[in-house]
């Protein structure tokens, strides 16, 4: 007999990538009701900054004065330590080097009359998937968000778990197999910045993986070689949390076309098989159900959480 009201709370979200921006108003059932997108070669603090006061004018243009009172929050999703980033992303040392006295959330919150939180671009993402995606059934799964840089989460007993710092679920950092045996990190080989290096050396224009991930044309080779590549380190690093906790599934989610993140899972789905796993039960490997936008939403759905579900699931950082 009774149903939350779309209008009865709207919310915006932020993310801020090593690639793009977008900046997104959700209704209180989370559904878009506007968004906007900003590619870039890198982050620069103040670019952000200018695109978030002139993108909430945009965004909130449709909304009568009555509902623009009921804005409840902005969400910022954004890497932590971008500045440690520099070198990877291609970008100038100084300008990076400006994030590590940036406080992001304080330069955005004179911009607004209502609360600014914070959080982790991938911790966000996996929020996302947990309160706006399908996987509310899960208790228990490690998420794996591929972006520019792969990172992740995890949900414990139905909660997004941040930790202390709510740093928790950095998957990216996890050491993988390398060539030789030698160990590197998940983001070496599972990130859109590997693929976007292996197209840039054949001189092929790689643009459309950051401004059109619903649909990246025709890659051929390289996308193949890139996705058993990450495949691999994808399913090393799904057994290695799973000898830690015991997750009920992992989820992949990613910045692109999900027919793209259809064989992703279908290849982690056979690596893992090739593990030994041997006193481990398995968990399933499913595809994520938020899509291209997950951070930003995520993001949108901080205030959310904060303020209207009972035993919020998120962790707001410096709220």
């Amino acid at each position: 007999p009774m149903a939350l009201a779309p209008d009865g709370a709207f919310f915006i979200g932020l993310k801020i990538g090593r690639r793009s921006a977008e900046l997104v108003l959700i209704d209180f059932l989370g559904n878009i009701r506007a968004m906007l997108q900003h590619s870039y070669r890198y982050p620069a603090p103040r670019e952000a900054i200018a695109f978030v006061a002139d993108g909430m004018r945009k965004l909130t243009a449709e909304l009568t004065p009555a509902e623009s009172k009921r804005i409840a929050g902005l969400g910022v999703a954004v890497p932590f330590e971008l500045w440690s980033w520099a070198d990877a992303a291609g970008a100038p040392r100084e300008i990076m080097e400006e994030w590590r006295d940036c406080d992001i959330r304080a330069e955005i919150q004179p911009l607004c009359d209502f609360p600014v939180y914070l959080q982790n671009d991938a911790t966000s993402a996996c929020g996302a998937e947990l309160v706006l995606g399908k996987a509310a059934a899960l208790s228990d799964f490690v998420y794996f968000y591929i972006g520019a840089f792969a990172g992740g989460g995890i949900v414990l007993n139905g909660r997004l778990h941040g930790g202390p710092t709510g740093n928790a679920g950095a998957l990216g950092s996890m050491p993988v197999p390398g060539p030789g045996g030698r160990p590197i990190q998940l983001i070496d080989v599972a990130s859109i910045a590997v693929l976007e290096t292996m197209l840039a050396a054949r001189g092929v224009e790689t643009a459309h993986l950051w401004s059109s991930p619903e649909d990246w044309g025709e890659i051929g080779a390289d996308l193949a070689s890139w996705i058993g590549r990450a495949a691999e380190a994808l399913a090393y690093a799904v057994v290695a949390a799973t000898s830690v906790i015991d997750f009920e599934a992992a989820v992949i989610d990613g910045w692109m076309p999900s027919p793209v993140r259809r064989r992703l899972v279908a290849a982690v789905a056979e690596a893992i098989g090739k593990i030994d796993a041997e006193g481990l039960r398995l968990p399933a490997i499913r595809e994520g159900t938020v899509g291209i936008h997950a951070r930003a939403l995520g993001a949108a759905s901080l205030p959310l959480s904060e303020r209207f579900l009972v035993g919020a699931a998120h962790n707001p950082g410096n709220a």
